[in-house]
């Protein structure tokens, strides 16, 4: 509450469906596509005479989301045309749902969701030296639209719905959900008003691309509002876009309300009976276990909060991650997430390599390098050394690369004990202090030991020896 005042904020987040074809006819669905105007054809370009055939797998997709956030699937459905010309719509009208959504309910984090629908994305128009130019390779690619009830009360509530919301979407499959690939966008409807039972006047902000611009937009307008409205003005209802150089909203039009476009089923698709197309109860069984449920297992073998999180953002480093430490204790598991995050990330990000499963060390590798360093077989130093041979070699035979390359940890103490006997007699002036009461010198004579044994020396043993020698 600022200043007595309650913010209400209801998003509508559109997201683009991982699917191989667009979705009424067989063209390409590639976001990474730069080339303009390569994925086209007559459907999706709106050529006369022209039928639309629905993309079963999108609809699909957006089920099992439903089914991930526990919401009602309709038995059944449509699609509406929703009619509106503007140079990135072909056909003078946009495939969407109106009244029949596939999904009603459900809730997120809390946030109770009203409905998510299936529609079609529209092209990418660039404005350049006066004139404006299309790129007709993202229309008619499946493009889902999920609603929230306005019970979202602050800009760090959103971001924190958002970031659950994509989880949601990779973990089921539906969505790549990148946001900077414009693959995810948010559109945030906000108001705020001292009578908590009454609405204030709604703004929406549009096409926002990140968390951080969405949480930014938020706090912007509400404050805009209060100030609007303490200084005895009236909130206009329009559609605003957020500058991301400026930190700040614009005005782009008065909004329109739904019955400007004019909704009507279309005549040219079929009426869907999603019970008769999919086994439901099937599709239930199968969603896969999301990352809050994850994220409360991990933590109970111990693994640090910090790090679960780290885990669980991604499928793939979460799906890694149980496969690593399956049948295992919890002292393993923490091992295997200090190793994860701190030297296998940190590798790959020196390498600008994308932070997912498919660039990790094998999971029969990983295993086996954790397993050697809780066997004391290989140190701290010699597993870091190990490790970018097993990113680029997934088949690296890690036992045998350690003893190639010297790197087995050494546990006889009698050779240990020459090493410790070594380093002593070279430091006599390290041992006089020590003796005098600098206790800190200790940790120099461990890591002058570690030295003279190429990092292979355990250094646990090398600690009890160097109590023995200076006492």
């Amino acid at each position: 509450m600022n200043n007595g005042y309650i913010t209400t904020i209801g998003l509508e987040v559109h997201a683009e469906l991982h699917t191989n074809s667009k979705m009424w006819c067989g063209c390409k669905n590639d976001p990474t596509e730069k080339r303009p105007n390569m994925n086209i054809c007559e459907v999706c370009m709106a050529h006369p005479g022209t039928l639309p055939v629905p993309n079963k797998d999108a609809i699909k997709k957006v089920i099992q989301v439903g089914l991930a956030v526990g919401a009602d699937i309709a038995d059944f459905t449509e699609f509406d045309r929703k009619n509106y010309f503007y140079p990135d719509i072909p056909k003078g009208y946009q495939l969407s749902q109106y009244k029949l959504p596939i999904v009603s309910g459900g809730q997120i984090n809390g946030v109770e969701l009203t409905r998510i629908h299936l529609e079609e994305d529209t092209a990418k128009s660039s404005h350049e030296g006066g004139i404006t130019l299309v790129d007709y390779n993202r229309a008619g690619v499946p493009l889902m639209e999920l609603v929230t009830e306005p019970v979202i009360h602050s800009a760090e509530q959103a971001g924190e719905f958002a970031r659950a919301l994509q989880q949601v979407l990779r973990y089921v499959g539906a969505s790549e959900a990148n946001m900077d690939m414009g693959q995810m966008r948010i559109e945030a409807n906000i108001s705020v008003s001292k009578d908590e039972k009454k609405f204030g006047t709604k703004v929406e902000v549009k096409n926002i691309n990140s968390f951080a611009s969405v949480e930014g937009a938020i706090r912007y307008e509400v404050a805009r509002h209060i100030d609007v409205i303490e200084q005895g003005g009236t909130i206009v209802q329009e559609t605003r876009g957020w500058d991301e150089v400026k930190l700040e909203t614009f005005s782009q039009r008065k909004k329109e309300n739904a019955h400007d476009y004019r909704y009507f089923p279309d005549p040219d698709l079929p009426k869907l009976y999603l019970t008769k197309l999919f086994d439901i109860e099937a599709m239930r069984k199968e969603i896969p276990e999301l990352a809050p449920s994850r994220k409360a297992r991990l933590l109970t073998q111990g693994v640090k909060e910090d790090m679960v999180d780290i885990i669980v953002t991604d499928p793939s480093t979460a799906i890694y991650f149980d496969e690593v430490t399956q049948g295992k204790d919890a002292a393993f598991a923490v091992l295997a997430s200090n190793y994860l995050i701190a030297d296998v990330f940190g590798l790959l990000k020196k390498e600008n390599k994308e932070l997912v499963a498919e660039n990790f060390p094998s999971t029969a590798s990983f295993v086996e390098l954790l397993t050697m360093i809780t066997a004391g077989e290989l140190s701290s130093r010699g597993a870091k050394d190990l490790l970018p041979f097993m990113i680029t070699d997934k088949n690296l035979d890690v036992k045998k690369t350690a003893e190639e390359k010297g790197m087995i940890q050494k546990n006889d103490p009698e050779a240990l004990k020459a090493i410790v006997a070594e380093v002593i007699a070279e430091n006599p002036a390290q041992v006089a202090a020590y003796k005098s009461g600098q206790e800190s010198m200790f940790m120099y004579f461990v890591g002058q030991c570690m030295k003279k044994s190429k990092g292979a020396g355990n250094p646990s043993l090398f600690q009890e020896l160097l109590k023995s020698a200076l006492q």
